[in-house]
């Protein structure tokens, strides 16, 4: 008689991002905000500092001062709100509760975004991404993306695939995307793109040739780590699939 097959349950870290926050938890207060394009103003009102997905279409930028945006608003259907932090903060801790019942280990990383520990197979892995997705939606009624993958780096990577190509529908966990599309992903995506990549270390790269996720990828770790450091060393091998940034906090949670 043959043997009954096991589907591997590889320890894997999920990474889950709340889409637009502050502009989302306006929209959880006030559903009434759904689908018009909306933007929230820094302190004092000055600055948009979050903009829905229908106010990026309109092209207004982050950090666009409220003075320029003000005459237009009216004809766009532009509806601006001021920070309202007290809200955030509640949003915030009813989506950390959330997400704490599906995992043991929850490392909140931000207001808007959190690491947990998941195990199962890839259809395991893929079925509690997408129910956590939906329930925060549900019970909070804000929107989130979900990355899954065996590194934080990746996790985050598969959450920015997740959250810009509808494909995924907002869930993207790294060992169901064929390898070919992922190469070709990373090769498009620019290397500031990765978590903690940015500014003048992004410029330091390009000296380098390397211009893109796939760049980096392939860049040899030991020269990474001579001429920048240890922590970017850790970052390519990271997006090599080597575990190299430990979950930071354990915190008991209550089954799903």
């Amino acid at each position: 008689m043959a043997k009954p097959v096991h589907m591997r349950q590889m320890p894997q870290i999920a990474h889950v991002d709340v889409n637009c926050f502050y502009a989302s938890a306006e929209r959880a207060f006030d559903p009434s905000l759904e689908g018009r394009p909306l933007v929230v103003l820094s302190n004092n009102d000055g600055c948009a500092v979050t903009r829905s997905p229908e106010a990026k279409a309109l092209g207004i930028a982050t950090g666009e001062p409220w003075f320029k945006l003000a005459p237009r608003a009216k004809e766009w259907g532009l509806v601006a709100k001021s920070s309202n932090y007290e809200l955030y903060g509640d949003i915030s801790s009813r989506v950390m509760e959330l997400l704490g019942r599906y995992s043991a280990w929850l490392e909140v990383y931000s207001i808007d975004e959190a690491f947990l520990g998941l195990k199962g197979t890839p259809d395991e892995l893929l079925s509690l991404g997408r129910r956590m997705k939906e329930a925060v939606r549900r019970h909070v009624g804000v929107p989130v993306c979900v990355g899954i993958a065996p590194t934080k780096t990746l996790a985050k990577l598969c959450n920015k695939w997740a959250k810009n190509n509808p494909a995924f529908g907002g869930v993207c966990l790294w060992e169901s995307v064929p390898a070919d599309v992922r190469q070709g992903l990373m090769s498009r995506l620019p290397v500031d793109e990765i978590w903690g990549i940015a500014g003048r270390l992004t410029k330091r790269l390009n000296v380098l040739g390397i211009f893109t996720v796939q760049d980096l990828v392939r860049a040899d770790p030991v020269m990474i780590r001579d001429k920048f450091s240890v922590v970017l060393m850790r970052t390519v091998l990271e997006l090599r699939g080597t575990p190299c940034i430990p979950m930071e906090k354990s915190a008991s949670a209550a089954t799903s």
